[in-house]
């Protein structure tokens, strides 16, 4: 028995309308699952992305004691120095790129600057209350451990403070956060599965009659089996798509509130079009395999042909 697309057609948009209820459950599923793996995706390419802006700027600041003597700070800038031309790298390039001194009267003037809608604040600090300090700029992100624990124990160092800290906390924090999404949007895509599989299934068992009469009049099985499984791979793709507008979505609401409230720490957080088309493709991708696969599953448990 020939096999037309005009007959796959009808027979699926068929299927899809006998179970209405079904089909839509299964398509929200995997438009909520996939669109849980575009927004990680989306996450994980925004974390890249600050990393490799955050190499060249992650600033150390060495803070000298308000008394420190002279000797003191010319080692520690001795020491800069060395870094800076490469003395200090065993690999032979130096591990700071630049830096540059803060004495206590400029420190002063930066603390009035950053303070300068608190008054009271700046009236009650006083030069001499603020330390001198060395700003140094790494070359590399990862040098700033070793150039932090290389200056901590100089005489004449009250503290090194750097921003090691925090990116890698924020590091940690969005790996957590982008592994709960995963595990979430794996039990979602299982969930979307169950659906999908629970749907060919039933809309086989609707129509066992009608299959039984096609076997008899010679229909071969794929002849009998395509409209199930398109009808799982239909819903598999309609919830994916559904899933790339959401991705977008995302992409543009993180773009337009950066680009609102003026939050430019954020700022190197948001992807490209590209990233987001990239994501956007690798979801449809996904649902096209899970829609296929449950149909697969159902014809093959559940259809004896």
């Amino acid at each position: 028995m020939a096999m037309s697309l005009d007959y796959m057609a009808r027979e699926t948009a068929g299927n899809l309308r006998r179970n209405l209820l079904m089909t839509g459950a299964s398509i929200l599923c995997v438009a909520v699952s996939l669109t849980i793996v575009g927004v990680a995706l989306i996450l994980k390419q925004g974390v890249a992305n600050a990393t490799i802006q955050w190499q060249g700027g992650v600033r150390i600041e060495v803070f000298m004691q308000p008394n420190a003597s002279s000797g003191e700070s010319n080692a520690v800038e001795h020491q800069l120095s060395q870094m800076s031309d490469g003395g200090g790298s065993s690999s032979g390039g130096g591990s700071v790129m630049s830096f540059v001194y803060f004495n206590q009267q400029k420190s002063y003037a930066e603390f009035k600057k950053i303070f300068a809608d608190q008054p009271t604040m700046v009236q009650s600090v006083q030069p001499t209350d603020l330390p001198p300090s060395y700003r140094v700029v790494p070359r590399n992100a990862s040098d700033v451990r070793a150039i932090a624990t290389e200056f901590s124990s100089f005489p004449g160092v009250k503290y090194v403070q750097s921003a090691q800290k925090t990116v890698d906390t924020l590091l940690h924090v969005t790996g957590l956060l982008q592994t709960a999404m995963f595990v979430m949007a794996v039990a979602l895509l299982v969930a979307a599965l169950a659906l999908i599989l629970n749907s060919i299934r039933m809309a086989i068992f609707a129509r066992r009659r009608e299959v039984a009469v096609m076997k008899l009049v010679g229909a071969t099985n794929w002849f009998i089996r395509v409209p199930f499984m398109l009808e799982g791979l239909i819903q598999g793709m309609l919830g994916a798509g559904l899933a790339f507008g959401g991705v977008f979505l995302f992409r543009g609401l993180v773009s337009s509130l950066v680009h609102h409230y003026g939050l430019q720490l954020f700022g190197s957080f948001v992807v490209s079009v590209g990233n987001a088309v990239g994501a956007g493709v690798f979801v449809v991708v996904v649902g096209s395999v899970v829609g296929a696969l449950g149909s697969g599953l159902a014809v093959r448990s559940f259809l004896d042909v």
